[in-house]
């Protein structure tokens, strides 16, 4: 997506800014004063995820959140480094270069695992880690294979990424939210059609889903430290509740609070439910 033209519109644009730090260009959004909440999406989003949990936590926090590498609006600097370790390691180093201390991260999705491997590499969030919908299990059986394989099939094919881009259709955006077991407005479907129609983030998202790998992570799940708070929409059909139940089990210091009727955008469906749930850290 360009910058600006393309973020005259997008939410939260106000507080927007692009900051240099290699091998990315970033796009972040700041606003708020008190602790540090740093905030990080899943994969294929960007921060108009947050564009209704932000607001609400930065009215007694300062709140942070980041595109990650290539998705939305951060430039990616290198195409090796969509992985877990990597996106982890750039993004830890740009809130060590900006001064960025959190109190608390939340992450969405694959946001989560990111956070917990930022934890591992030195950040010391005081008041712990939030996952909404983990995804912090691996695909089981037949698409334990097949999926990785036909993602990295697609990132390493000229064109593949345009021609997804080029393909996407309002109703199948529509679709593909509702097969998360989510509900959302029309502007949210909106804004994911705008990322899923854009070459340069689909790219991203493929090479990301190309070269994650959680086997590491997941083996040392027992050895996490931090308070961890698990949040779980029981309607999720992307990442089965069980995911974050089974992790609930191997981390030491985790809670666990399930939430009926929510899907895997839950914090987009009811951003206040998930505010209240976030500052009980």
């Amino acid at each position: 997506m360009r910058w600006p033209d393309d973020a005259k519109d997008w939410p939260l644009a106000a507080y927007s800014r692009q900051l240099l730090h290699r091998p990315h260009r970033w796009h972040i959004q700041e606003h708020g004063q008190g602790p540090l909440i740093l905030l990080i999406h899943g994969a294929g989003g960007a921060t108009q995820s947050f564009r209704g949990l932000f607001p609400i936590l930065a009215k007694t926090h300062r709140v942070i959140t980041v595109d990650l590498p290539g998705q939305g609006f951060t430039q990616l600097g290198a195409q090796q480094r969509c992985g877990l370790d990597h996106m982890s390691e750039d993004l830890l180093a740009l809130c060590r270069n900006q001064g960025w201390v959190p109190d608390l991260v939340v992450g969405h999705s694959a946001g989560a695992a990111i956070a917990l491997r930022m934890w591992e590499l030195g950040m010391q969030p005081t008041r712990g880690i939030v996952g909404i919908n983990a995804a912090l299990g691996n695909f089981k059986g037949v698409a334990g294979w097949l999926f990785p394989m036909m993602a990295k099939a697609l990132a390493a094919t000229p064109f593949s990424a345009g021609i997804f881009a080029n393909t996407t259709t309002r109703s199948s955006v529509r679709n593909l939210v509702q097969g998360t077991g989510s509900q959302l407005d029309q502007e949210g479907l909106e804004l994911y059609y705008r990322l899923a129609t854009d070459k340069a983030h689909v790219d991203a998202t493929l090479s990301m889903m190309a070269q994650w790998s959680l086997d590491s992570l997941l083996a040392r799940l027992g050895k996490v430290d931090v308070p961890v708070h698990l949040i779980v929409g029981l309607a999720d059909k992307a990442v089965p509740p069980q995911v974050s139940r089974d992790a609930a089990q191997k981390i030491p210091h985790a809670k666990l609070t399930e939430l009926p009727n929510l899907g895997h955008l839950a914090h987009e469906e009811d951003p206040q439910c998930i505010a209240e749930l976030v500052l009980q850290m």
